[in-house]
């Protein structure tokens, strides 16, 4: 399997070349990436790239849609629920749908949180892409335009990616690349939810609201992500940015 991958700069986006073999079908995972190195390799490896897979309708994952339809055509995918978001998808895929891409094998899982119809897709049953749901050492937050909840961000981590086998290769949709294992290891977020480490109890504000700080975490961008609690019990996960700490 040919993986390739392009970083957006200032967003820290990535989109992704996913190709069976040389010569063969592909297909581009999210086009918030650059999508000029990723043209060039799929001329490189000589792919046929035929679908564009949307994990979610942000802007900094749908940037460059047009131009993988101006230059290879590509039908563009996404749930229906993302898809009511945008203009140019062209057909939508449902939770559980499975694509035959030539040698590529496709699985949509949903994991809702960030936003109610992200998809990750699991690849031939070894790489998964986790948009905004999973990062390296950090977690989705809940506060984005088209999010649910942080019970739902949690169920889509704890029960439905950290089953995937351990030596799955986590490629997300920010920054670097990841294992299952490797977060159910170290990711600050994961271990809290295993009952690994203790919650906090700083006290601290929100946009002014009052909260409890249970972690204080890094997130994929240099910053801090934060897992917060409201004096009615709720939790959220924010940007460390909206957190004011007493």
């Amino acid at each position: 399997m040919i993986i390739e991958r392009s970083m957006q700069p200032d967003w820290l986006s990535n989109a992704y070349l996913v190709g069976d073999e040389e010569n063969g079908k592909a297909v581009v995972i999210d086009s918030g990436g650059p999508s000029g190195p990723l043209l060039e390799a799929a001329d490189r490896h000589g792919l046929d790239v035929q679908l564009l897979l949307l994990t979610h309708h942000h802007g900094d994952h749908v940037a460059e849609n047009s131009v993988w339809k101006e230059r290879h055509g590509v039908e563009i995918l996404a749930h229906p629920i993302e898809a009511a978001q945008l203009n140019d998808v062209d057909r939508t895929i449902e939770p559980g749908e499975t694509l035959e891409v030539g040698g590529l094998r496709i699985e949509s899982v949903l994991t809702p949180g960030h936003t109610a119809g992200m998809l990750n897709f699991v690849v031939n049953g070894t790489d998964v892409f986790t948009g905004d749901t999973l990062f390296k050492g950090s977690v989705g937050g809940v506060r984005a335009p088209g999010s649910t909840s942080f019970e739902d961000l949690k169920h889509s981590i704890m029960g439905v990616l950290m089953k995937l086998p351990p030596q799955t290769r986590v490629h997300p949709g920010h920054t670097d690349p990841t294992t299952i294992g490797d977060e159910w290891d170290s990711n600050a977020f994961v271990r809290l939810w295993r009952g690994l480490d203790e919650e906090g109890s700083e006290s601290c504000s929100v946009e002014g609201q009052d909260a409890t700080l249970v972690l204080w975490a890094p997130d994929y961008d240099g910053g801090n992500k934060a897992w917060v609690r409201w004096p009615d019990g709720g939790d959220d996960i924010v940007p460390g940015s909206r957190v004011q700490r007493r």
